[in-house]
């Protein structure tokens, strides 16, 4: 009887610990989560691509949690404003942290 105990225990515990396991935290972000920021960033640099103006290869794109971050160095303030307005556009973006600078 001790042992049913201890064993039933011992499951439960592991099942709590696998539930725990599969929650996400600020810091992380689930499987769908990541596919669903890859789609976006993927979406915001061809759209940078599209554009005349920018050049793709002076603008970092990273998303994470729809949150998409701009940094580079450009040419000016306009091709600042182009990017911020190119990836206004996309759709899943949650918001932009801008962190280009001007060269």
């Amino acid at each position: 009887m001790k042992n049913l105990k201890i064993v039933s225990t011992l499951i439960a515990a592991l099942m709590l610990t696998s539930v725990v396991g599969c929650t996400t935290t600020a810091k992380q972000e689930s499987a769908g989560q990541y596919i669903d920021d890859t789609v976006i960033t993927t979406n915001v640099k061809a759209a940078i691509v599209k554009e005349p103006t920018l050049k793709v290869a002076e603008i970092n794109v990273e998303t994470f949690k729809g949150v998409v971050q701009l940094s580079g160095f450009v040419q000016s303030q306009d091709n600042i404003t182009t990017a911020m307005n190119v990836t206004r556009g996309i759709n899943g973006v949650k918001s932009i942290k801008n962190d280009m600078r001007l060269k």
